[in-house]
């Protein structure tokens, strides 16, 4: 238990990836954003997310040759809606924990980054430790943030103290400070720094299942303005796909968060995490078959 973390748990039967692989996927909105800083809306995020995925402009079809709109496999359990205390947060464990004891691999629409936390917690609970693959402008490992050991900034601190991953691997961080690189060397994350960024060298060394943790501000904001933070100098779309096609392990679940519907543009940003959510679905399907 750490930093007042309620000892409440959610205690899945165990089960094998093997078990897994051989489901499908859920998708579930989260939506949270009680731990935001800054700005609030994100947790209208999941209804943006369906509205575009669903408006008829594009196919479902992955880039992969998955049909997600056409697949069994592929199945929408709807949102929940968290409440802004405490509990309520650290339940969205309970939520997730649901999807996996169906057999369904999770992907989660959020909601703020915070959720990630709640996520893992169950995914280990199910799984034991997995790897993650992160993208975002920010590394999201503060200690904690303006006195929230919840805040969206700090949920990889809380994970990695609890040793609920095996590795972590950061891709298109470009706002590391003092406190954060520290933060980096005392938890030996691997980070893929903007500035330096080789995308080949990103995502297909992993040694056993993956989960994708995906922020829309590691965009650039040409590609998502849709997001509470803006950081210039970020991902391209297509810089992002490559990385995700190329990952040679099964996908086993995934988020999409800190898409804020209210700074959008013509719901470009919510069109990006919609052709995320067929990209990323395509993937942990074709990783099941």
């Amino acid at each position: 238990t750490v930093k007042g973390m309620s000892s409440r748990c959610y205690h899945a039967e165990t089960m094998s990836v093997e078990k897994l692989k051989a489901g499908a996927v859920g998708l579930i909105g989260i939506r949270s954003d009680a731990n935001s800083t800054f700005m609030r809306g994100v947790a209208e995020a999941p209804v943006a997310i369906r509205r575009a995925l669903h408006n008829g402009s594009s196919s479902l079809c992955s880039e992969l040759g998955v049909d997600v709109g056409h697949h069994t496999g592929f199945v929408d359990l709807g949102d929940r809606v968290i409440g802004s205390n405490v509990e309520d947060f650290l339940a969205i464990e309970d939520h997730v924990g649901d999807v996996l004891r169906q057999g369904l691999l999770p992907l989660v629409l959020g909601g703020d980054h915070a959720i990630t936390y709640p996520i893992m917690r169950a995914i280990h609970a199910a799984l034991g430790p997995v790897n993650v693959l992160h993208f975002d402008a920010h590394p999201d490992l503060y200690d904690d943030y303006e006195g929230n050991p919840y805040s969206h900034a700090s949920p990889f601190a809380r994970i990695l103290e609890d040793g609920l991953i095996k590795r972590l691997v950061l891709v298109g961080i470009r706002t590391l400070n003092t406190h954060l690189r520290e933060q980096v060397e005392r938890f030996g994350v691997e980070v893929h720094e903007m500035k330096d960024l080789d995308l080949g060298s990103v995502g297909n060394d992993f040694d056993g299942p993956v989960f994708i943790s995906f922020d829309m501000d590691a965009l650039d904001p040409a590609f998502a303005p849709g997001v509470s933070h803006h950081e210039p100098g970020g991902l391209a779309t297509r810089d992002v796909l490559t990385v995700i096609q190329r990952v040679t392990q099964p996908v086993i679940g995934a988020d999409i968060v800190e898409l804020n519907p209210s700074r959008d543009i013509n719901d470009m940003t919510a069109m990006v995490a919609a052709k995320l959510v067929k990209e990323i679905a395509g993937k942990m399907l074709q990783d099941t078959e």
